[in-house]
């Protein structure tokens, strides 16, 4: 008898762990697209992974361990991770299902807080688009603006009120957006909202800092808390760099793998936007120093070699000897153009492509051609040469470990740089044909 009970009481114990584990699931469209989605806890600045499934055509189930905690989650379905990606708050307390549409995204067809949190921003963002048309339009309607004012404080407040107790309400309160009390200027209205702008936002609340939330707000601050007036590419980058010192203000002293998390997705989407000098400006002031405080050097590498490779950048330099006498890059005669070409004797693209290149840039008088061989000796190279006759040669032994790959950044061979006539990086192309067609299209 005490043996039944005891099976009885294992049983019984295996469905209560059962029921403790909770599932995020669903189905992604068009379903042959999908193969595997990864769960990851999101972290301050970082993120674990978790659990892992195989989406088998289109619907997937992810058996959260019983032991996961509560917060963010990231659906990882393709790579690159960095894009592929949409998050979910999991509370341990509710199963989650979800359809998700590479065209419009993820819907949450059962969850109370994901689908809190979506229609909260959803219905915010189109009162604040409707007060934005607006403006635009030039209304004089009074009743009508202070109408949406009315509406957007209601949803506002009948948000906070039923996201109570949820992780939904963190991000809910935080994002309390500035609602003008009477009919006010456009000119006023910008101008309050940038005042209010930071007011609600809590740098060091670790929900928030665990999303793409706080990092999101920053980027909308500096990237468009910009002066009504038409303003010059100078005059933005200053006023952006204003933007930036304000928001540095209100992170500074949270969580230092977050701050620098932060400021590098600034440097990111800064520097994506050909914002150099700014992106210079959080690399100098914020992002170098939270960095190596926090030993992230790869950050900073990775940093140091897009700058000294960006379009506008001058070539880093490169050295070589001829006939005993060493020559530079930046003392080559004057040419409208100069192309390097960074290939290997052993590389049989490479092998292909240069003798087409050399062909057809032969009556090509505004081009002066560089190439560095990269080697492990110097045998193959010697027989190469003297078929790319005109070619400037350089040999750079030890390959991928070589002083130019290095300099470079090479990962494959053959790789394209064009300079102006300032040594100046105007293109990497990454096909021998575009180098023959930007080089042959370029006026003398």
């Amino acid at each position: 008898m005490k043996l039944k009970y005891l099976i009885i009481l294992l049983i019984l114990g295996a469905f209560t762990s059962l029921e403790a584990q909770k599932t995020i699931s669903g189905s992604f469209y068009p379903a042959k697209e999908y193969t595997w989605a990864i769960a990851y806890y999101l972290k301050p600045g970082s993120q674990v992974y978790v659990v892992d499934t195989a989406i088998k055509e289109g619907a997937f189930t992810l058996q959260m361990p019983e032991d996961a905690k509560t917060g963010m989650y990231r659906i990882v379905y393709a790579v690159p991770q960095e894009e592929f990606y949409f998050d979910v708050i999991y509370d341990g307390k509710e199963d989650i299902l979800l359809t998700f549409n590479a065209n419009e995204g993820v819907t949450f067809k059962s969850s109370f807080e994901n689908q809190l949190f979506h229609d909260y921003f959803k219905k915010v963002a189109t009162l604040e688009q409707k007060i934005i048309d607006y403006y635009k339009s030039q209304e004089t309607n009074a009743p009508y603006f202070i109408s949406l004012t009315k509406e957007l404080k209601g949803v506002q407040k009948m948000y906070l009120e039923k996201s109570k107790n949820t992780i939904a309400h963190n991000f809910i309160a935080a994002n309390n957006p500035y609602i003008p009390s009477k009919l006010e200027t456009l000119e006023t209205y910008v101008m309050h909202r940038k005042e209010q702008y930071f007011t609600r936002l809590d740098f060091k609340n670790s929900v928030l800092q665990a999303s793409n939330f706080l990092t999101d707000k920053a980027l909308n601050y500096v990237l468009t808390s910009l002066p009504l007036k038409s303003l010059s590419p100078e005059d933005t980058e200053l006023e952006m760099q204003k933007n930036i010192r304000i928001a540095g203000y209100y992170i500074e002293g949270a969580n230092p793998i977050f701050s620098t998390a932060v400021f590098y997705n600034l440097w990111l989407q800064l520097s994506a936007s050909k914002f150099n000098e700014t992106a210079d400006f959080v690399y100098i002031n914020y992002l170098k120093s939270l960095a190596k405080e926090n030993s992230q050097q790869k950050i900073i590498e990775s940093i140091e070699v897009h700058n000294r490779l960006r379009i506008g950048a001058v070539a880093p330099e490169i050295t070589w000897k001829d006939a005993g006498i060493t020559k530079k890059l930046s003392k080559l005669e004057e040419s409208p153009n100069y192309l390097l070409i960074f290939w290997s004797s052993t590389c049989s693209h490479c092998i292909e492509q240069l003798p087409k290149i050399h062909k057809a840039l032969e009556n090509n008088t505004k081009t002066k051609v560089v190439a560095i061989g990269l080697e492990d000796t110097d045998g193959f190279w010697k027989i190469e040469i003297p078929k790319l006759k005109d070619f400037i040669h350089v040999i750079s032994l030890g390959k991928w470990e070589s002083k130019y790959a290095e300099l470079y950044a090479i990962t494959g061979t053959p790789s394209y740089f064009i300079l102006d006539k300032d040594k100046k990086i105007v293109a990497k192309p990454e096909e021998y044909e575009e180098v023959i067609s930007f080089l042959n299209d370029t006026p003398n």
